[in-house]
């Protein structure tokens, strides 16, 4: 919830920045946010844009001679598909203007104005600096985007945007009871992408079974190749299988009480379970060698390069290393591999989520624009293009007939169809509690046991410890599934 330059035009930061550089920038956004908050209703124009005429065409009631401001993230999926979708804006609103621009530097350009009260209308909250949006809707300082959840969809009338979006897309734009605050304009897919060209050296499948796991990395090891790699400085990536597999081996309730901070989640039995399956990777030699040393980019290209069969991600994955990435790599992604037949989920239960997170900040002068152009961006055109150049489902569901789709989206598809609705986890914690999961877990406890630093017994007391932590701090918002 990295980069190369194919989308963000610059090497190393990117699409998943928003977790790259938490060791150095990270622990900024929540004391910021802390002063965001504070001098949020100071200063500033306050003065909102006289909405325009609700048609069937205009459903919104966008002012088509007002000004409507555009802050899209420089990042991993690039800014090319946000041009497109404003000229499309332009378009259906031909007397309104539209200020569009990039940053990869979203909370030092953008806290000021928040402070001040005069945000931008749209903004993609994503980098190394992304805003936390658990705090930022605490505050009251995002839209709820219901207007643009029940407005007719772009394609068509008799169908709401809402009931155009994947699943869990709207549950997780949720903070507070009901109201969305944020919509995930991506559709990520997570689990253990590997390459099926280097499975195919080892006459090898996808193992579905850790036994099978451990085998082939026992194989590969034999002839120089590595089991896994990961992104070892920011660590926070060993979560995007770890996760699905804790899920899968305790059940959905596992990850839900995770969530919650409840007392002892993270002392449930398939916590430690998970923990110990990847500390014997750790301990039996089958992560790459100098894994611990580097960063996302630098892991991926040793995976893209041969050196180590499976590594921790998403499905962005394959634009992210497209430059490296062999003709013949035929990358996918594999779903967690079945700890043993107590297993609470089946194979194929994997972790897929919205990510790419716009928000319409609530002092926000043109309000309706934002979410009209949110709308456009949720059409089947808007999709498709978005898809079509940088290699990523969004979360509109459908969006890929008639696109030429690639190895890695074609892998997504079939996972989220063997998978189904039932069998897809949508865990919280980094969208509600950022610095715990980023910081406290991923950097200080997940990086360190994979690095050989600490047992998987300290790493659950760890874990656990962080959490209560987090759960007794009344200045931090706390949030809970419903369900």
């Amino acid at each position: 919830m990295g980069s190369t330059s194919s989308r963000g035009g610059n090497e190393g930061l990117g699409r998943r920045e928003l977790m790259k550089r938490a060791g150095a920038l990270g622990l900024l956004a929540v004391p910021a946010l802390g002063t965001l908050s504070a001098c949020a209703s100071g200063g500033g124009d306050d003065s909102k844009v006289a909405k325009g005429k609700k048609s069937a065409k205009n459903p919104l009631g966008v002012n088509d001679s007002a000004g409507f401001e555009f802050v899209i993230f420089d990042g991993g999926y690039g800014t090319e598909y946000g041009k497109d979708a404003v000229a499309t804006f332009k378009k259906a609103h031909p007397g309104a203007k539209v200020d569009f621009s990039s940053t990869q530097k979203i909370q030092s350009q953008l806290q000021p104005r928040f402070n001040g009260g005069n945000p931008p209308d749209l903004i993609d909250n994503q980098g190394a600096e992304q805003m936390d949006m658990g705090v930022l809707a605490s505050r009251k300082q995002l839209a709820d985007l219901t207007p643009l959840l029940d407005a007719p969809s772009f394609d068509d009338p008799s169908k709401k945007v809402r009931d155009t979006l994947r699943p869990g897309v709207v549950e997780m734009g949720q903070f507070e009871g009901k109201a969305c605050y944020v919509l995930n304009y991506a559709y990520t897919v997570y689990g253990v992408w590997y390459s099926q060209t280097n499975l195919d050296r080892f006459d090898a499948q996808y193992p579905e079974t850790w036994d099978d796991m451990l085998a082939l990395c026992a194989k590969a090891k034999k002839k120089g190749v590595a089991g896994w790699t990961y992104a070892g400085k920011y660590p926070y990536y060993i979560p995007f299988s770890l996760y699905g597999f804790i899920g899968k081996i305790g059940g959905r309730k596992v990850l839900d009480s995770i969530d919650n901070l409840e007392p002892n989640a993270w002392k449930d039995p398939a916590v430690k379970a998970a923990f110990d399956a990847y500390y014997e990777l750790q301990r039996k030699g089958y992560i790459l060698h100098g894994t611990p040393g580097l960063t996302h980019i630098e892991s991926q290209t040793a995976w893209t390069e041969g050196k180590a069969l499976f590594i921790p991600n998403g499905s962005w994955v394959e634009n992210e290393a497209a430059k490296t990435t062999p003709k013949n790599f035929q990358m996918k992604v594999g779903a967690p591999s079945s700890l043993d037949s107590s297993d609470k989920m089946p194979f194929g239960t994997l972790w897929a989520s919205g990510s790419e997170a716009y928000i319409v900040p609530s002092k926000a002068k043109n309000t309706a624009a934002g979410m009209e152009q949110l709308r456009i961006m949720l059409s089947e055109a808007a999709s498709k293009n978005f898809t079509t150049k940088v290699k990523s489902l969004t979360s509109f569901n459908g969006g890929t007939e008639g696109v030429e789709l690639t190895s890695g989206l074609k892998s997504c598809l079939a996972a989220l169809d063997k998978a189904g609705e039932a069998n897809i986890l949508n865990p919280r914690l980094q969208d509600w509690y950022g610095d715990l999961e980023k910081q406290k877990i991923g950097v200080g406890v997940l990086g360190e046991m994979l690095a050989g630093r600490m047992t998987p017994d300290e790493a659950v007391r760890k874990c656990q410890a962080a959490a209560d932590e987090t759960a007794k701090d009344d200045s931090i918002q706390h949030y809970k599934h419903t369900k």
